[in-house]
This record gives C-alpha cells, structure tokens and sequence, in this order.
C-alpha cells in the first residue's frame, strides 16, 4: 500500500501517542468492566501496536530513519505500555507489582538512553524487539475481558514478558557501557 508522503514515520509515530488516552478511556468507560469497551480498548491498543510497526516499515521503505525517530519510538512503545498497565492495575485486573516491575524498567532504560545519547542513539534489538511483543501481547490478554480459565494462560505470558524485559534491560545497558562511541 502506497502511503501519501506526508504521513511520514514520525508523524505515525506522534499520532500513536495522542491517541493513547483513548485507548485508556475506553478501557475505564462503565467503571472498568463493560465486555464491549474492554474490546474497543484492545482493539485501539491492537491498532496503535500496529502502527508501531507501520511506522518502522516505512522508514526503511523509504530510507527515512532519522536520529529522532529512533528515540521517539521507544518512547512511544513505552508510553502504549505504562498506559494500559497502570490502567488495569489501577481497575484491579493486573497486580502492580507487574506494572512495577516493566514500568520501572522501561523508566530506567530511557533514563539511561538520555544520559548516554550524546554517544548516539541506541536502536533497538532483537531482543528488544521480542520483549515488545511479549508485553504488547502480555498486556492485551489483561485488556480483553478471558474468562477465568484463561487467567493462567495470561499469567504465564505475562511472567515470560517480565523474564524478557529484565533481561533485555541488563543487555542492554551493558552493551551501552561496552560499545565504543558512535
């Protein structure tokens, strides 16, 4: 699909998180446990999280990859992830102490990204890749309304996605500290 020039990859990108509230809203729309607002919510976090990958295609579609795009994207995927994790912990559906645990990682990650930026900006891994897809799924099984049979399913999932960003959090700071300047 061709895409009109001035939908550029920062453009989808800012677009991404001006519309994350609504995924929010929809999310705590009847007090939290209306079936088809939680569904309307996935589906508006399934649309940003494509979007995620829309934007990225396209920059290397057309060899567009800019210094402010590779810093805004990880933000962006952090921002779609903080929102609808402090959302469900707030309505009870997710413990905080997952939210804890991702957020405080994420936090400190672009903490570290911001003091070690003047070397260049680090891209994203592979391994940071798999840990965005893990939470991004992890946390849509808490935003759709799973019967209780499903609740172990979503747990494991979600454990898993925790393992990755602990992991992917210690790789990557430590190849930061290892790498040569760029």
């Amino acid at each position: 699909m061709k895409m009109p020039r001035f939908i550029t990859p920062n453009f989808i990108t800012v677009g991404r998180i001006a519309l994350l509230p609504f995924g929010a809203l929809a999310l705590f729309h009847n007090g939290g446990d209306d079936f088809n607002w939680q569904i309307f919510s996935w589906c508006i976090f399934f649309v940003l999280g494509l979007s995620d990958i829309l934007d990225g295609n396209l920059a290397r579609s057309r060899n567009a990859v800019t210094e402010l795009g590779k810093f805004l994207d990880p933000i962006a995927d952090k921002a779609m992830i903080g929102t609808a994790m402090i959302s469900l912990s707030i309505l009870g559906r997710l413990p905080w102490w997952m939210t804890i645990v991702i957020m405080s990682r994420e936090i400190g990650v672009t903490l570290f990204r911001l003091a070690v930026i003047k070397r260049g900006v680090i891209p994203a891994n592979k391994g940071g890749k798999i840990k965005a897809f893990f939470q991004g799924f992890g946390v849509g099984f808490y935003v759709l309304p799973l019967g209780e049979g499903a609740y172990w399913f979503r747990t494991s999932f979600m454990l898993v996605a925790i393992t990755l960003t602990i992991v992917t959090g210690f790789y990557y700071v430590r190849s930061a500290l290892v790498s040569p300047a760029r």
